[in-house]
């Protein structure tokens, strides 16, 4: 049985659950979520570098493997209690559906022959006897293989997931609130039902602890049967916006909404097509069975009411754990940087810059780390807007991402249409770029005292106080585009002319704000001011 010791951690005994997706949004949230149960935690993931800065970091086991790699996820599942299967190919391109059946089959035949205990999977919530819109096809076959593997299988079918940084949750957020009046398609009017993501976390985390004897589906909801019209206008209602004017309109395809989405929110459109199409059915639960397996809270299941207040004052705290933008973006780039050891060779283009600033390392990291988002990238706003838009319509992320927090970053943060691939806390900030470009782009943004060690560098990556605090400061600024093919050449090119405006702006004007900060700093202490 789960459970901790004297420290508050799992016990050596404990059962092991191993987490797939742990770089995703509701992965990324199960994990402390089953360490406070009392597992121990194995967290799978194809790029392990990403998870470091993740708070529960230090109190898993994280193992590299790819969930489509046969030997490798048999090698990460063996020992464990339970597997949760949290992987899915939304969103990455037209044949997600085959990607999503070789991956499940792949990962069924490990966890037979790795001899887990249980699987568990969240699945989507869908009506019987209907033809079902590609992703909710694709999620229910997921699972009925997942229940023919052989091993116990508890397969949690869910609907709309309202919780801060959901998908689902920002899409009814931002139409909401941008809207004052809009034409919708007539599914609007379809019965959904609802579920807090506190209890989506609560359901998985019991679901590993069923009799052995149980392998089947349940249907998961929360206690609240509304419209998506009834949702947009409580949502309205909560955050003091007057009544919404939503009127239905039968000729809106799931094609021409999702793009009308993916103008209006930050959920781009090969991420919105497939979350429209499943809202054309109604998504009821037909059975409350898990209540067997997983009573009930004392104060019930939470509703749509507060779940939305729930969110809300999680992104009013800047306290969201994930969101949806936490998983990459199927495609993005995985090469290696072209000053690692591994680098193949090839053309590279650089621009560079170095400028003197009158501020100290702490004024200028502070500013760096909040770049992006909200406060935008110090230079000719009017072209990273175009920049944006021209990305979101090849299919791209564009700007629209924003950031999870406003002013702290870790490594695999999106950051509008960059991820963050590396951060030294006071000396550098290394993005990687997720827009789509004929080549692979990475920007730098390095904090460098005029004289002496960087801050930042004993083993603990903290600097002494005096370097932390005493200015000048050098801003060391890089950008840096490995191209592919002759469109890679002709798109350097046809950008260069405009690093002056761009580089050069954003160098000046982030220089400008931390001199802002710094001057701000006269009554601060020595290690405030955005230290790590």
């Amino acid at each position: 049985m789960p459970g901790t010791g004297p420290d508050g951690r799992p016990r050596p005994d404990a059962p092991v659950a191993a987490v797939t997706g742990v770089t995703g949004y509701v992965g990324g949230r199960l994990v402390p979520e089953l360490l406070a149960a009392g597992y121990r935690v194995r967290a799978l993931a194809r790029h392990p570098e990403r998870l470091r800065g993740r708070p529960w970091y230090d109190e898993v086991e994280v193992v590299e493997a790819d969930a489509s790699d046969l030997d490798a996820i048999r090698s990460g599942l063996a020992g464990a209690d339970v597997a949760y299967y949290l992987v899915h190919a939304l969103g990455s391109g037209r044949r997600f559906e085959q990607r999503d059946r070789r991956t499940a089959l792949t990962f069924a035949r490990a966890a037979r022959e790795a001899a887990v205990g249980r699987v568990v999977y969240l699945g989507g919530l869908h009506p019987e006897g209907e033809e079902l819109s590609p992703h909710l096809a694709s999620r229910t076959e997921v699972g009925e293989i997942l229940l023919a593997s052989g091993v116990p299988t508890t397969v949690l079918r869910a609907a709309v997931v309202l919780g801060s940084g959901s998908a689902s949750f920002e899409m009814m957020r931002y139409l909401t609130e941008r809207l004052p009046a809009m034409t919708v398609p007539t599914w609007v009017d379809n019965r959904i039902q609802p579920i807090a993501v506190r209890d989506v976390l609560r359901y998985l985390v019991g679901a590993a602890s069923m009799p052995a004897d149980v392998s089947r589906a349940f249907d998961i909801g929360g206690p609240d049967v509304l419209t998506y019209r009834e949702m947009m206008q409580r949502y309205a209602a909560i955050s003091d916006l007057p009544r919404r004017v939503i009127v239905g309109v039968p000729v809106l395809t799931p094609r021409l909404s999702s793009l009308w989405v993916s103008l209006v929110t930050p959920v781009p459109g090969g991420l919105a097509r497939p979350l429209v199409e499943s809202l054309v059915h109604e998504v009821v639960c037909d059975e409350h069975d898990v209540a067997a397996y997983v009573p009930d809270p004392p104060g019930g299941l939470v509703g749509f009411d507060r779940a939305v207040r729930l969110a809300l004052a999680r992104i009013g705290e800047a306290g969201v754990a994930t969101r949806w933008s936490s998983a990459a973006v199927p495609g993005a780039p995985s090469d290696p940087l072209p000053s690692d050891p591994d680098w193949a060779g090839g053309s590279l283009y650089v621009d560079e810059r170095r400028v003197e600033v009158d501020a100290s390392p702490a004024a200028l990291w502070r500013v760096l780390e909040a770049v992006g988002g909200e406060r935008g990238w110090f230079s000719w706003s009017l072209a990273w807007r175009v920049r944006g838009l021209l990305d979101r319509v090849v299919g791209g992320p564009g700007l629209r991402r924003g950031r999870r927090d406003p002013h702290r970053l870790r490594v695999d943060d999106a950051v509008d249409f960059w991820r963050v691939e590396a951060v030294e806390p006071g000396r550098l900030l290394r993005l990687r770029a997720e827009m789509r470009l004929p080549g692979l782009a990475w920007l730098e943004l390095r904090v460098e005292p005029v004289d002496g060690p960087a801050p930042g560098a004993d083993d603990a990556g903290h600097a002494d106080d005096a370097a932390w605090t005493r200015p000048p400061t050098v801003f060391a600024q890089r950008a840096l585009f490995h191209p592919h093919g002759l469109a890679g050449q002709l798109y350097w090119w046809s950008v260069y002319p405009f690093h002056g405006v761009v580089f050069g702006g954003m160098q000046r004007n982030i220089a400008r704000a931390a001199e802002t900060a710094e001057r701000a700093r006269t009554d601060v202490a020595p290690n405030a001011g955005g230290r790590p």
